[in-house]
């Protein structure tokens, strides 16, 4: 663990590194043993650290909607064993920074039992390694396989980024398509995308033949789609959230690119398809269950639970319905929550619950968490869907 903080912290930006020198210094005395009070009586802190404000501000509002209304049902079913929940958002503004200083806020002066976030990569990134240094969990509600790889305090509730990939290169092959296109988030979202794409397709004969990158805020997309329609692949990725996956669509189709295209599970949301607009019908994507629950038989192991989430975060926020960024933090909650109601706000133990949930069926799959996988979700939740109609729909595989 010295040797994970010390390489985190030579990748960091100058501002972050100092903001976890900071945090070391004050999570620890002279005889480096944590300074915090023991766990005992009064309110259970939960910090979040959530992408309200920004190019994530499609995941972190419906996150901090979320996570505000669990907190409120705990509390008035009378708290996590007779103590009140004190949730405590910090928004990061969708940077890094920002989402650096918001953790190392939350841990040394509101003293928080667990943390939640960042929403996205990057943020999320430059969080782990003042979790890891102050020892305090963190469950991050982002995809890249990163934060968590080799981690001891971080956790997180969605498919790694990798899983996503795997899936979406065996839908490629099975549909007997040979060249690839990617346009990718430049942000920390993207990163490593295309290697793992090339790494996976390499062994099935799959090709990728362009790769362009993209600012998370762009609004233009012309430069990239030309590029992409010049390579003339079977099939182009566009690997982003909305708003800017949803206008990369747009130009997708402006354009004239006639070619099937998929995009990363970060559209998973109505704000994709109210962007995009027509430009939609007819996309791919690897998504977990909950924007075609309905869809889903019976006997599936995680529809009782989305369809209570649905109703009730629709009954909360006047009819409307969560997205899967939505269900990414009721995940996060529950497992936080149902540890500190088992073993309280001891850190450690806390840390050592999450690490051993099995079997929790949550809105993004059933988790079973290992020492060596901090997220411990199964490609097998991942759900083939499309847009038809102007609404998400099962694909046929």
């Amino acid at each position: 663990m010295r040797n994970l903080r010390a390489t985190a912290m030579t990748f960091l930006p100058a501002a972050v590194t100092a903001l976890l020198l900071t945090s070391c210094a004050e999570s620890t005395g002279a005889s480096g043993q944590s300074s915090q009070a023991p766990a005992g009586d009064g309110p259970i802190r939960i910090g979040a650290v959530l992408d309200i404000t920004g190019a994530g501000a499609a995941l972190g509002v419906a996150e901090r909607k979320t996570l505000e209304m669990l907190a409120e049902e705990t509390n008035a079913d009378g708290g996590i064993n007779g103590r009140e929940v004190e949730l405590i958002v910090e928004d990061n503004q969708s940077t890094e920074a920002a989402a650096a200083t918001a953790i190392t806020k939350l841990i040394n002066e509101d003293n928080v039992d667990i943390v939640i976030g960042a929403s996205r990569t990057g943020p999320s990134l430059a969080m782990r390694p003042i979790a890891e240094s102050a020892q305090v969990p963190m469950i991050s509600l982002a995809a890249n396989a990163d934060i968590i790889d080799g981690s001891e305090w971080v956790f997180k509730t969605t498919h790694s980024d990798r899983l996503v990939l795997e899936r979406m290169v065996e839908e490629i092959d099975a549909r007997g398509w040979e060249t690839i296109g990617l346009a990718l988030d430049a942000s920390g979202f993207g990163e490593g995308v295309e290697a793992y794409i090339q790494e996976l397709a390499a062994p099935r004969g799959i090709e990728v033949v362009a790769s362009e990158k993209f600012a998370p805020d762009a609004t233009d997309f012309t430069a990239q789609m030309v590029n992409l329609r010049q390579a003339g692949a079977d099939v182009n990725i566009i690997w982003g959230i909305p708003p800017a996956a949803a206008l990369a669509q747009q130009a997708y189709r402006r354009l004239g690119l006639e070619a099937p295209v998929m995009h990363s599970f970060g559209i998973g949301s109505q704000v994709f398809l109210d962007t995009a607009g027509p430009s939609a019908e007819g996309v791919l994507a690897a998504l977990p269950k909950l924007l075609v629950v309905e869809q889903l038989p019976e006997d599936d192991p995680s529809k009782e639970v989305i369809m209570e989430f649905i109703a009730q975060y629709s009954a909360a926020y006047d009819g409307e319905k969560p997205n899967n960024f939505a269900g990414i933090a009721f995940d996060a909650y529950k497992i936080a929550t149902a540890g500190l109601e088992e073993v309280g706000t001891d850190k450690a133990a806390l840390r050592d619950y999450i690490e051993n949930v099995e079997g929790l069926h949550g809105v993004n799959g059933t988790f079973n968490i290992t020492p060596q996988d901090h997220a411990g979700l199964a490609k097998e939740d991942l759900q083939l869907v499309t847009v038809e109609g102007g609404t998400w729909k099962l694909a046929e595989g």
